[in-house]
């Protein structure tokens, strides 16, 4: 018996394959006409009168259907008699017969895209079709009882998650060791605080401690971005980066390539010109053409990105733009199981402020819904006379953001590169030299922070 067939058979006959599968089934992947009109009858009723069909209602839904092969629909309902067959072996059959044919129909796609000439085709789209195909998958869990699986829930409890682990001793506490997948991170502040820096500090760390890491940039150009990296994991300062011979320069990032296995990426896009669209393209790219999975995503910054779902006009207002721009973000980090780090600014009345908070976010309040740890950077003169900056948590769904709340980590500017201040604990081991610790009266420092 040939598959089709099988399936519109135990989808008539078979009330357990019927729920498990019905859900996961197109009409796009029967090719016979006749399979894809009875397929159709049947999913009509069950969406309607949520339960199967008997071959008599069929039947009479034939007679009232329009279709060339009346004759042809009517004796496959006849033959649409009840079998006893193993649900498991059934389901997986219907799960590769439904994989096989939602591959074929990604490369028929493809194809109509490939040989488009108005240019109204995205031709990136082809890469995100054909791994939606590949991936296809009956999935069975239907949620969590609470009660029954209380084994799976403790086993969850007592299993370590991975994050990624930041080199600030603070941060780790603030996340319990670093951020976990699928999460959004999120820094605030003003114009010139070293957003960006904080930034490329942290993913320089991320790529020494082995991982691969992409950042995107639509503020400032890739070079820039990379000068950035380079004086922070070269152990120089901006202005004497350039400085470096040819040879110095070589041997100093051979020096790092030796000491990890991590990559760093670096893309740039037009302000306000890219969107989740553009980098989970982006994303599909590196895996085929590099062999490159990012383990953390570095996105500079959240309000001069585009909207993949809606488009900024006078009507719309930046409230509901920003808000879907940080939830299309956030989903990209689901959707591909990593983290985000991205960044926004404050608002006029922030800005002028000594001490802000959530509602100094600018454009949209929707940021501070979606986003999982927001944590301010401030900057006054006495910071910055120490070289030092602080973090302010507004909001954390990974610990109490109680604690810890407001904390002082070190910032070499020139060299772009964060470390902490206390004396017991070790600064980024960066592959030349570490930057010296400074004293600091923290009573003074935190006074007036709530």
């Amino acid at each position: 018996m040939q598959t089709p067939k099988l399936i519109l058979q135990n989808l008539l006959h078979n009330e357990d394959y019927c729920r498990k599968v019905f859900p996961f089934l197109k009409d796009s992947y029967f090719e016979n006409p006749v399979d894809k009109h009875i397929f159709k009858l049947i999913q009509e009723y069950l969406i309607k009168y949520n339960r199967r069909p008997t071959q008599d209602i069929l039947r009479i839904e034939l007679e009232t259907s329009s279709t060339p092969q009346f004759e042809e629909c009517k004796q496959l309902i006849n033959e649409l008699t009840s079998n006893n067959q193993d649900i498991d072996w059934l389901v997986n059959v219907s799960e590769e017969f439904c994989r096989e044919r939602a591959i074929y129909n990604g490369l028929v796609q493809s194809l109509d895209i490939l040989n488009d000439k108005s240019g109204k085709k995205e031709k990136g789209q082809i890469v995100g079709i054909l791994e939606d195909a590949i991936a296809i998958s009956f999935d069975q869990h239907i949620g969590h009882d609470y009660i029954d699986d209380f084994d799976e829930r403790y086993d969850f409890y007592h299993t370590e998650e991975a994050r990624i682990p930041f080199d600030i001793t603070k941060l780790n506490d603030i996340t319990g060791g670093g951020l976990p997948n699928k999460s959004l991170m999120i820094l605030m502040g003003g114009v010139g605080v070293g957003k960006t820096a904080t930034m490329c500090s942290m993913a320089a760390s991320n790529m020494m401690l082995g991982k691969n890491v992409l950042y995107i940039t639509m503020e400032m150009a890739e070079e820039r971005i990379a000068e950035r990296i380079d004086a922070n994991l070269l152990d120089t300062s901006l202005a004497d980066l350039r400085l470096l011979s040819k040879e110095a320069y070589t041997k100093r990032v051979e020096q790092v390539r030796s000491k990890t296995a991590g990559k760093l990426i670096i893309k740039e896009y037009p302000t306000g010109n890219a969107s989740v669209f553009n980098f989970r393209h982006l994303i599909h790219e590196l895996k085929f053409k590099k062999k490159f999975k990012p383990h953390i995503l570095y996105l500079d910054y959240l309000n001069i990105c585009s909207s993949a779902r809606i488009k900024m006009s006078a009507n719309l207002g930046p409230y509901s733009f920003v808000k879907a721009v940080t939830e299309e973000v956030r989903g990209l980090a689901v959707e591909n199981d990593i983290p985000v780090i991205s960044a926004t600014q404050l608002n006029r009345e922030g800005y002028g402020s000594s001490d802000p908070g959530m509602e100094h976010i600018a454009e949209s309040f929707g940021t501070a819904a979606t986003g999982d740890l927001i944590a301010v950077i401030i900057v006054n003169d006495e910071l910055a006379g120490m070289n030092q900056i602080m973090f302010k948590q507004i909001k954390n769904r990974f610990d109490d953001f109680r604690s810890n709340k407001v904390f002082i980590v070190g910032r070499d500017l020139a060299k772009m590169r964060l470390y902490n201040v206390d004396r017991d604990t070790t600064p980024f081991n960066s592959p030349v030299l570490e930057v010296p610790n400074k004293s600091f009266d923290r009573k003074k420092v935190l006074e007036g922070f709530k």
